[in-house]
């Protein structure tokens, strides 16, 4: 697959997701066509009983596809199969200039960490994992050695991951 991608990784609570969304409407705005994935940690369910996906998904279907003239999803029902690498998952994609990715800190993919005072853990991340090429932090960062932003510099931040991906946009 040829399509950039590009994580943005930290501890619970250190703005990822709020990070992520803002990338996205930035990169959006700069007219990219933008791909998303996020890892969960724990299972979740984009479905709820008494749904007709849920009593399919319940009697045994495999994978469940429910479609709009808005938008359509297809449900995977692992059972006992392993999860899927972030690689496979990022196969089903198309039509994107770039994918931005939650998570998968163990990747080998780019990675800007997301730091934040009000996240529990505080350690660092980049020590512990190479492909974290900057930092973004609600916090100064004078004694980083990678580049770093504050977490609400969006424009700069965007402008740093096309830099690193070598994407041009007409904008």
């Amino acid at each position: 697959m040829n399509i950039p991608i590009f994580s943005i990784v930290g501890w619970k609570n250190s703005g990822k997701t709020t990070l992520m969304a803002r990338l996205v409407k930035e990169f959006t705005a700069r007219g990219l066509a933008v791909s998303a994935v996020k890892h969960a940690h724990h299972s979740f369910d984009i479905d709820h009983p008494e749904r007709d996906t849920f009593k399919l998904r319940e009697a045994g279907a495999r994978q469940i596809a429910i479609a709009s003239p808005r938008r359509w999803a297809l449900m995977h029902e692992l059972r006992d199969e392993p999860e899927p690498s972030l690689e496979e998952i990022i196969s089903h994609f198309s039509g994107a200039d770039l994918i931005l990715v939650e998570g998968y800190k163990s990747s080998q993919i780019p990675k800007i960490e997301a730091r934040s005072k009000r996240s529990l853990t505080q350690s660092p991340l980049t020590s512990e994992f190479p492909s974290i090429v900057a930092v973004a932090s609600d916090e100064d960062l004078e004694d980083s050695a990678l580049p770093h932003f504050q977490i609400d510099e969006i424009p700069r931040i965007a402008e740093f991951i096309l830099d690193y991906l070598k994407i041009e946009t007409n904008s």
